[in-house]
């Protein structure tokens, strides 16, 4: 596996892959289908993106960072998601997306990593410690996913001393 920056040309396979975390309905709560265009606008130039290539140069996985809210005084903290591709999952690319973001993250100037886990989803939240993440707590139905409410689990990691 290899790991870089992701580029605006990633985004058909960025899509796919997030596109298939859509459908198995545990590791987001989006329903709709991502088109590519929709995945291009996630390159703004200030929050990290990694991509895992396996040895063919096919994109197995992507670890992307987002605004974690607008106001100023949480400048520095972004939201992070993972997603490896079904065909790739038990791997270790998730870990590698991970680790290689966190870099990224820290480069950039990020403080903070932060996201919200489904409860159900084991393996996430297994990476997530993996690679230093500490759960902080439940978000008790938090959202509806096929009208169902669902509870997530918010982790963070601090990337350095603020």
């Amino acid at each position: 596996m290899r790991v870089r920056p992701a580029v605006p040309e990633d985004a058909a396979a960025i899509c796919r892959i997030y596109n298939q975390g859509i459908e198995d309905r545990i590791a987001t709560f989006e329903t709709t289908p991502r088109r590519v265009v929709d995945v291009r606008h996630w390159f703004d130039q200030s929050h990290p993106i990694v991509v895992v290539e396996d040895t063919g140069g096919t994109v197995i996985a992507f670890a992307s960072t987002s605004t974690y809210r607008p106001r100023d005084c949480y400048r520095g903290i972004a939201e992070f998601s993972v997603y490896v591709s079904r065909e790739s999952r038990g791997r270790g690319a998730g870990r590698v997306a991970m680790n290689a973001l966190i870099d990224a993250s820290r480069e950039a100037g990020l403080s903070k990593l932060v996201s919200r886990v489904c409860v159900e989803n084991t393996a996430s939240r297994r990476l997530c410690e993996a690679v230093g993440f500490r759960e902080v707590g439940t978000y008790v139905k938090h959202a509806q996913l096929d009208g169902a409410w669902r509870d997530v689990v918010i982790v963070e990691r601090l990337l350095r001393d603020v």
